[in-house]
């Protein structure tokens, strides 16, 4: 096994449980998740073989299960809102920020605008003050519940809702002015 393996296998292990929690939070079938999940590892083996290295391997999986999980609810808008969601999610459904990203695979243009908007996110992220970027990351890219997130910093969940809407809204402004200008 060579060192990219290694580090492959590395990451999908140190990553799955948690990775598998916030794609199951937001997929009632066990079943779908699960392919989701494959779908993401198979999308993260891939890219990890591309030259340019994956720097944070945590915070590229879970930008990506984001996607599919989008790309599932724009799939599926039959189907109503509380059907998309677990039911300890639909109150904080409201504090989702929908990152809309062009797929991979759809050529040159899509990964510069994908680039384009992971840059811009990751600077809004940097820009936002300490709190609200601390409870945005451990709920949205590390998955993390509010409850828990509350329990490990004595924070009350009710003042972690609001830090993340503030997050939330903040970065949606920030990301509108890129997704029009790419269209996306």
């Amino acid at each position: 096994m060579n060192d990219r393996d290694s580090e492959i296998t590395a990451a999908v292990l140190r990553e799955r449980a948690k990775l598998w929690s916030f794609i199951r939070r937001r997929v009632p079938d066990p079943g779908e998740a699960e392919d989701i999940l494959q779908d993401v590892f198979f999308d993260f083996v891939r890219a990890y073989r591309l030259p340019e290295p994956i720097e944070q391997a945590a915070a590229w999986l879970f930008r990506v299960a984001r996607n599919r999980l989008i790309d599932r609810f724009r799939k599926n808008r039959s189907l109503p809102a509380t059907e998309m969601l677990s039911h300890s999610d639909i109150d904080e459904s409201d504090y989702w920020l929908d990152l809309a990203l062009p797929p991979i695979d759809t050529g040159p243009e899509a990964m510069y605008a994908r680039s384009a908007v992971l840059m811009t996110m990751q600077q809004a992220l940097d820009e936002l003050p300490a709190e609200q970027r601390e409870v945005f990351v451990a709920h949205e890219l590390d998955g993390q519940s509010f409850k828990d997130i509350a329990a490990r910093t004595g924070v009350a969940v009710n003042t972690l809702l609001a830090r993340k809407r503030y997050a939330v809204l903040s970065l949606r402004a920030r990301l509108h002015t890129v997704h029009a200008e790419w269209d996306l």
